[in-house]
């Protein structure tokens, strides 16, 4: 379907392909490498593999899209009648999809706007469909962007992580927080902070953590309407079980999406992994 606005995102937004192709909204691949393998997120390598990959200690990093990639992801977008684009990406602090964007930008056919979202999940992906939903309306590039930009002011991310080791060999973290946790054996609770991953509590056992998770998501849903996201990796009951509990105690749920995660954002933060993403509407 041609829109006078294209939306462009990277894959680590996990928006389901049956929403991305009802929005109509343009999914650039980050790639993950797995010894001498580079694998295209979403296409070439699954969570379970992934997992897999880091549970035998098998050297994982992950890179940007170059900036070629997004130069055709924006001249496709011209070529289906877009007259401008909202390219809108995964935190600066933590990747350099968003600067790759950037270069491609200046050289695109149609004016592109490249947006830092500071987010990355589903709080990336509740932007894309904010941005989306605008231009489905009529609205123009800049509407887009005001909504996308609105959207991830408002929204949050909280997780939990097993262990700080992947998120510190990814330089996500700092070497003295992760040696922290290791030391004083505490199951770490994080969040995004300015679109950097910031250790935001310590708790004693896992069991206490998740309790913890769910009780800062209900704190910052309220009682307005709210769209939620619950990403895990490789620990799906946990997931479920803790989405089942916020269904009961959010009251302005409108949306409930239960997923796990892709490998790029899997390779920083190993299996067990639970996160909540909260974005009011």
């Amino acid at each position: 379907m041609s829109r006078h606005v294209a939306i462009v995102t990277d894959s680590t937004a996990y928006l389901p392909r049956q929403t991305r192709e009802r929005h109509a909204i343009t999914t650039v691949p980050l790639t993950v490498v797995i010894g001498d393998r580079a694998l295209e997120e979403g296409t070439e390598i699954s969570a379970k593999a992934l997992a897999e990959a880091l549970q035998k200690r098998r050297p994982v990093t992950t890179s940007r899209p170059s900036p070629e990639v997004f130069a055709k992801a924006y001249r496709d977008a011209a070529e289906a009648g877009a007259k401008g684009v909202v390219s809108l990406h995964l935190s600066a602090e933590v990747s350099g999809t968003y600067d790759a964007a950037v270069l491609a930008a200046k050289t695109a056919p149609v004016p592109v706007r490249v947006v830092d979202t500071r987010m990355v999940g589903m709080a990336l992906g509740f932007c894309a469909l904010a941005a989306a939903q605008v231009v489905e309306t009529g609205g123009s590039l800049d509407e887009a962007v005001a909504a996308a930009e609105k959207r991830a002011a408002g929204t949050s991310a909280y997780f939990y992580v097993d262990t700080l080791d992947y998120l510190r060999r990814g330089g996500r973290i700092g070497t003295a927080q992760a040696l922290l946790g290791s030391a004083f054996a505490v199951k770490p609770l994080l969040e995004l902070d300015g679109g950097r991953i910031e250790l935001r509590e310590k708790v004693r056992t896992a069991s206490k953590a998740i309790a913890r998770l769910e009780e800062i998501a209900v704190e910052q849903a309220g009682s307005g309407a709210v769209d939620i996201a619950v990403h895990h990796l490789s620990a799906p009951e946990r997931a479920t079980a803790l989405a089942d509990r916020l269904e009961e105690r959010v009251p302005g749920i409108e949306e409930l999406q239960v997923s796990e995660v892709g490998a790029v954002i899997g390779a920083h933060t190993g299996p067990g992994l639970l996160a909540v993403v909260v974005s009011p509407r």
